[in-house]
């Protein structure tokens, strides 16, 4: 790969691919990862093939989807590009967003602004974008939570969108696609989107509908209603308010941390409590997908808050 000439340090790009996956250094990555450093990454056959520990590896540190906005701080020759990505705030990180490294070819220079155009977001787990209406597929894999931008009127079913690297626009099915909401969600509708991913598989670092972790799980709900939250749990507790415990409803959160330690998990309240039994829809580790449970006893004892959005 080499250095796409559009691009520039100090200068802002976006993401041309479906999910691009962010690396803690070039150097990190491993042999299975081949899938998701091509110029047109395949994410479903990454996850697809790895093994257990290979879904906790720590050399991946968050996913960034279609359209999604970075500031490229260095290009290297062989093709890597570090960046910062603008809609995922790692406070302790970088006050700018979460940094780390990605194929060069994943990113192409943002388009001039045009006229205003309707915000959309896709609404389906997956969906395939197509050349013409009910033409050839031309980009497929575009997940939940992309935000697109409409390029005219639906025909026949079909939306017109935006498409970041593309001169003429792509089309995706209308169904798939909804307005972005003009007003803040209510958190049972955003429960009721994270309750969508039940059984997916878990991937450290995953932010997307083929594998995620239990921060990207409450990020990209909230994504979904254009609500911009954190990238880690740590940082989502320092940006939500805290509540008595007991007093926590659906859609809020519980967060987890070891005495003396930094919270290192997060949860999303699926009932009201009762009678000291507490339930909750997460990510989760130990199983390895997303799922909806009681509290386990280890999980109880970790517990250090609920808070709300």
């Amino acid at each position: 790969m080499g250095v796409d000439v559009e691009l520039q340090t100090g200068r802002e790009a976006v993401v041309r691919v479906p999910v691009a996956t962010l690396w803690s250094a070039p150097d990190a990555v491993r042999p299975v990862d081949r899938p998701a450093l091509s110029d047109t990454p395949d994410t479903a056959a990454w996850i697809a093939g790895m093994d257990r520990e290979q879904q906790v590896g720590d050399c991946v540190l968050t996913q960034l989807l279609l359209g999604e906005r970075v500031l490229v701080t260095e290009l290297r020759a062989d093709g890597w590009a570090h960046v910062v990505a603008l809609a995922q705030p790692a406070a302790k990180l970088d006050v700018r967003g979460y940094p780390g490294w990605l194929p060069t070819a994943q990113l192409t220079a943002p388009a001039e602004p045009g006229p205003s155009a309707t915000p959309l977001v896709v609404d389906a787990g997956h969906t395939t974008l197509h050349a013409a209406p009910d033409g050839p597929p031309a980009l497929p894999g575009v997940v939940l939570g992309t935000l697109l931008a409409a390029a005219g009127r639906p025909v026949d079913g079909w939306r017109p969108v935006l498409v970041p690297g593309r001169a003429d626009p792509l089309w995706a099915p209308e169904g798939d696609l909804v307005p972005l909401p003009g007003e803040r969600p209510e958190a049972k509708e955003v429960l009721a989107v994270a309750e969508r991913l039940r059984d997916l598989v878990y991937v450290w670092g995953g932010l997307s509908t083929y594998g995620i972790d239990c921060s990207g799980l409450v990020h990209l709900a909230w994504r979904r209603y254009g609500v911009t939250l954190p990238r880690d749990a740590d940082d989502q507790a320092e940006a939500t308010t805290p509540l008595a415990l007991d007093q926590e409803r659906p859609g809020d959160l519980y967060f987890f941390a070891r005495p003396g330690r930094r919270i290192h998990h997060v949860g999303i309240v699926s009932t009201e409590p009762h009678g000291g039994t507490r339930r909750m829809l997460h990510a989760c580790y130990v199983q390895r997908r997303v799922v909806e449970e009681q509290l386990p006893p280890e999980r109880e004892d970790t517990l250090v808050g609920a808070h709300r959005i």
